[in-house]
């Protein structure tokens, strides 16, 4: 049996992870939960399941006056930037050092948990993919005293999650060349194509509202009130308290959404044109997995400068952040450039990505998607795609207007379905069944489920290195 180190940032988390871990506990393992959230530390506490807490303000306390650049060399990390970009992009935080210090803060945390998971059996971390210093700070914390990091994240299939050791890189999957594809894949596939579903993890749902339901959805404006109560009455901290933030950044969105109405091209009259999908700004996939690639605006501007001079560039914005990236500057490049094109964010992805000449993509599932029916997307940053016997990845900002000009004037040869089947049952393979955050008794038993076996796996593999060594 394990003894479990589980990360909540949220309210909303904690309501899913306490029963994860009371039925983890009667499985026989261990639990101990880090909570960086007050009302979370409450509930833990209340359903008897040991918490350590990792607040804010808990981590500055458990960092006191050490020097948080030298807290993070001692762990393995030489230069922690990378590790708090997110955190700053996400807060809009100026400051360097406070940032550093929430890092520092949660290494010191992620010590004394796993002390306390020690005395429980050997201890595993197990938490959600993302690119907080609250989570970083685990993370490393975890890797330097060698014990396994297991995060989880949503995988290509709709009701399935990947859990990725050891690493915050997009997995790699080997395709498995010709195989006999499962009956349930063949029919998700299937499905998939004929009805241009696009994969949104419940847990994600509500971002997928418009701008204007964001803001005068009935639950949204109750926890608007219930955490400003909390945290300005209450004094409660919470991980996501910039709540003056948050709000600021729906207005813009919800401006940004009606600035652009206007601007929209119906993508069936663009003719020939190149696809690139939005990413959400700020998302992982971009601040942790593919930085370079932060400055979407920047990199769709060389896409106009360097593309063959008969392509459209089309995109389309993220569904789930419609008015997210600038919509000035979106305006200020269709102007600048007369052959690029916002299709409406409304528009069903599989359609447009059937229509596309080229698809280009950083690491957005669309890639994938496009693999599905039979293109070869062009792929620029870490995406669990990249390996892929469909995908022609770019290891160079530089290489994109050749492989781009290679793609649309020379005749492709046609992919290998076999492989690409493979690929795609590999992927199932690799995946688990079960979401994060999903509340019903079904999920919470598969998902529960999915953890031992995703740790008796990395068992299995941990047990093979250890031999082969």
């Amino acid at each position: 049996m394990h003894s479990i180190i589980i990360s909540t940032l949220a309210e909303y988390q904690t309501e899913f992870w306490v029963p994860v871990g009371e039925a983890l506990e009667a499985s026989g393992h261990a639990v101990t939960f880090v909570s960086c959230d007050t009302r979370s530390t409450r509930m833990l506490e209340a359903a008897e399941l040991d918490v350590i807490e990792g607040t804010v303000s808990a981590r500055a306390s458990a960092l006191g006056a050490a020097d948080p650049v030298s807290v993070c060399n001692a762990h393995g990390i030489t230069d922690p930037a990378s590790l708090i970009a997110h955190e700053r992009i996400a807060f809009a935080q100026r400051s360097t050092a406070t940032c550093l210090r929430k890092l520092a803060g949660a290494l010191v945390i992620g010590d004394a948990a796993i002390e306390r998971a020690r005395d429980k059996g050997q201890p595993v971390l197990v938490q959600e993919l993302g690119g907080f210093a609250s989570v970083l700070g685990l993370h490393h914390a975890a890797l330097h005293a060698g014990i396994d990091s297991i995060m989880i994240e949503p995988s290509f299939f709709k009701g399935r999650m990947l859990f990725v050791a050891n690493s915050l890189r997009a997995p790699k999957i080997a395709a498995q060349g010709r195989v006999d594809m499962p009956a349930e894949l063949t029919a998700y596939i299937e499905n998939a194509l004929a009805s241009g579903t696009v994969v949104i993890p419940d847990k994600d749902r509500h971002h997928y509202l418009g701008p204007v339901s964001k803001l005068l959805k009935p639950h949204n404006i109750r926890r608007f009130v219930e955490k400003s109560r909390d945290k300005h009455l209450y004094g409660a901290e919470q991980e996501f308290g910039a709540i003056g933030l948050q709000l600021r950044n729906h207005l813009t969105m919800l401006a940004g959404s009606i600035r652009m109405r206007g601007h929209y091209t119906d993508f069936r009259d663009l003719g020939r044109f190149l696809y690139f999908p939005l990413h959400v700004p700020g998302d992982i996939a971009l601040t942790l997995r593919s930085p370079e690639y932060c400055d979407q605006l920047a990199l769709l501007d060389y896409l106009c400068r360097v593309a063959p001079v008969d392509l459209t560039i089309a995109i389309k914005e993220h569904p789930a952040m419609i008015g997210a990236v600038p919509s000035e500057a979106l305006i200020a490049l269709k102007k600048e450039h007369d052959r690029f094109a916002i299709i409406r964010p409304d528009a069903n992805n599989y359609d447009v990505l059937r229509a596309a000449e080229c698809v280009v993509t950083i690491n957005s599932k669309s890639g994938a998607e496009a693999g599905l029916l039979g293109k070869q997307p062009i792929v620029l940053g870490d995406a669990f795609y990249r390996g892929a016997p469909f995908a022609k990845a770019i290891d160079h900002v530089t290489q994109l207007g050749p492989a781009i000009a290679q793609q649309v004037s020379a005749p492709r040869p046609a992919l290998c379905a076999d492989e690409t089947d493979g690929f795609f049952a590999a992927l199932w393979e690799r995946s688990f069944p079960g979401e994060l955050y999903a509340p019903s008794k079904s999920n919470i038993a598969a998902f529960t489920a999915s953890v031992e076996a995703a740790l008796d796996r990395q068992e299995c593999d941990n047990e093979k290195v250890r031999l082969s060594a």
